[in-house]
């Protein structure tokens, strides 16, 4: 299991000094309590895998893809069932992994594990005996109630005699999208990280995967634009894929709006681009807050700086679209995400079906 529930007091630290300033605040807040330092892995690909079993048999329920890349807490970043960038032959090695740990383990009941893939390596990150927030979810995604199968398990009839065997397989796709309360917290800075800062879950469903996604975001509160004017300013790391995203978003139909160094990092690879340059806050400037406090920016996509404070340029950026409900976006998976999403809104063709309706859909491929 997880050395601390929800990420508590957990920090991503990047060299030396942010180390320093990450252990003086610690030691101070709690002098006795140990430290655990662990190695990241950067640029990975998280999965949640929620499961049960017999002892003897194991079902699973779902692969969940993580659509924010690790270093998000599993509770506040989105996800998707089923995966989208894995091969068959990872999500193979997932299976086994599951499969072997939930037998070790002796698990009878639920088990969910967390997993990350990096260039083709899975690791396991925590194995939990137990049920994980994410079991509505996959219950609503597949269609069958675990709780529920997981008490009978435990009552002692089996798998078999369930019916359940291996994992089971979708036809559709569903999106589970965190619900923040930053709106209720004054002062609170909207950046996602390992420390869980969500209070609930939504989920969008549908036959395409940027449709199921449009569809959370709705249900979580932010209804993502299909034109008008889109802010991009991203953190130095973030410069070799901001000119991908902005060129989608070009070709959208938005206009750009970018702070120097993110809009330099465009032209640099996509010239032709036209983008409307602003300066920083931090330089003397109060038009980029004079924009938003006017209305007159429709999305922002904010990748906040390594460590930061409330004096930074992206806190008061993504505390004042939080402040005037203007949607942002605070990483560049969930950019690229949302892109997918509102290309298929362009395209139209949205239809709203019943839950029971995609299960039957299910049922009746399965059976045929």
């Amino acid at each position: 299991p997880s050395f601390v529930l929800g990420g508590r007091a957990m920090e991503i630290v990047h060299d030396e000094d942010e180390l320093k300033t990450y252990m003086d605040e610690a030691v101070s807040v709690s002098p006795e309590h140990p430290i655990l330092i662990d190695s990241f892995l950067d640029n990975a690909v998280e999965l949640d895998v929620d499961a049960a079993s017999d002892g003897k048999e194991v079902f699973i329920g779902a692969i969940m893809e993580h659509i924010e890349q690790a270093g998000v807490h599993s509770g506040d970043s989105a996800c998707v069932i089923p995966p989208q960038s894995l091969s068959p032959s990872i999500i193979k090695r997932v299976e086994e992994y599951t499969r072997a740990i939930a037998l070790e383990l002796k698990v009878v009941g639920l088990l969910n594990i967390q997993y990350a893939v990096r260039d083709g390596t899975v690791y396991v990150l925590e194995a939990n005996p137990r049920a994980s927030r994410t079991i509505p979810y996959v219950s609503k995604s597949i269609g069958l109630p675990l709780a529920k199968i997981a008490t009978k398990l435990m009552l002692g009839q089996t798998l078999a005699e369930l019916g359940l065997i291996g994992r089971k397989e979708i036809s559709h796709y569903t999106v589970k999208e965190a619900v923040f309360p930053f709106i209720k917290l004054p002062g609170v800075d909207p950046k996602l990280g390992p420390e869980m800062k969500s209070t609930g879950e939504v989920m969008g469903i549908d036959d395409d995967v940027g449709l199921a996604f449009f569809k959370s975001q709705i249900s979580a509160g932010m209804t993502l634009p299909t034109s008008g004017k889109t802010f991009l300013s991203v953190r130095k790391d973030d410069f070799a894929k901001i000119p991908e995203i902005a060129r989608d978003f070009h070709e959208l139909g938005f206009e750009l709006i970018a702070t120097d160094g993110t809009a330099e990092a465009v032209r640099k690879k996509h010239p032709d681009i036209p983008i409307r340059v602003v300066r920083k806050i931090s330089e003397g400037s109060t038009e980029i807050l004079e924009m938003l406090y006017s209305k007159d920016i429709d999305l922002i996509l904010n990748t906040p700086t390594k460590g930061g404070t409330a004096s930074r340029d992206g806190y008061k950026i993504r505390r004042a679209s939080v402040d005037l409900l203007i949607p942002y976006i605070t990483t560049i998976a969930g950019a690229k995400a949302s892109i997918k999403a509102i290309k298929r809104m362009k395209e139209g063709d949205v239809h709203i079906e019943s839950l029971e309706a995609y299960h039957s859909i299910n049922s009746k491929q399965e059976s045929a």
